[in-house]
């Protein structure tokens, strides 16, 4: 098995890992209650998805 003749200095091991960094989640703008929410996922505020009632919730009682 290859060993590094040199240790790698912390430049060079942040270089790398600059990649790694999570992203945030992408978000859009519910029609029916302009909560925001994931894309092409139903609202978990009104729980509708493109203009129709998937989840029943509290919100119109």
């Amino acid at each position: 098995m290859p060993n590094p003749k040199k240790r790698h200095s912390k430049t060079r091991r942040n270089k790398r890992r600059s990649h790694d960094a999570l992203s945030t989640p992408a978000t859009s703008i519910c029609p029916q209650c302009g909560e925001p929410k994931r894309p092409h996922n139903v609202c978990q505020k009104c729980g509708t998805y493109k203009g129709r009632e998937i989840i029943e919730t509290g919100e119109g009682v």
